[in-house]
């Protein structure tokens, strides 16, 4: 038997062990679809539907779903090369002429704290809002 016909084989076990196990998000949440933006959960999408009004109302502009901000450039150490460290946050849209970034999050777990703080200090003329956050 060859490697990938071994990983097949547990790729099926894992499925016919637990049918669902594709459609579990990591911390139970289920996706939804609005306007054609799939969001990670029902959270996410109700606070898109809010921004939205916002928008047409004037209040806020320019909303951008889940930006990318570049923390760190990849780089090589002693022959091995790691990857770059990206934040992608859910929002962001201007409100007077300032930009405002929007996290919505229903568990704050490690790698997402370490990348907060790492954003906020390269990014300190951004307003950050995190909403329904549960540690």
């Amino acid at each position: 038997m060859t490697s990938k016909e071994y990983r097949e084989l547990q790729r099926k076990n894992r499925k016919k062990a637990n049918p669902r196990s594709k459609a579990m998000s990591k911390h139970g949440n289920k996706k939804v679809t609005i306007d054609g933006h799939v969001f990670d959960s029902k959270m996410e999408g109700k606070r898109y539907r809010e921004l939205k009004l916002l928008e047409r109302a004037g209040e806020i502009s320019d909303i951008d779903l889940q930006p990318r901000y570049r923390l760190q450039d990849s780089f090589k150490y002693d022959g091995t090369t790691y990857r770059s460290i990206n934040y992608t946050p859910d929002f962001r849209y201007k409100k007077n002429g300032e930009v405002v970034v929007e996290e919505v999050k229903g568990f704050a777990d490690t790698s997402y704290k370490i990348r907060k703080r790492l954003f906020l200090f390269q990014n300190p003329g951004i307003i950050f809002y995190e909403l329904n956050l549960k540690s």
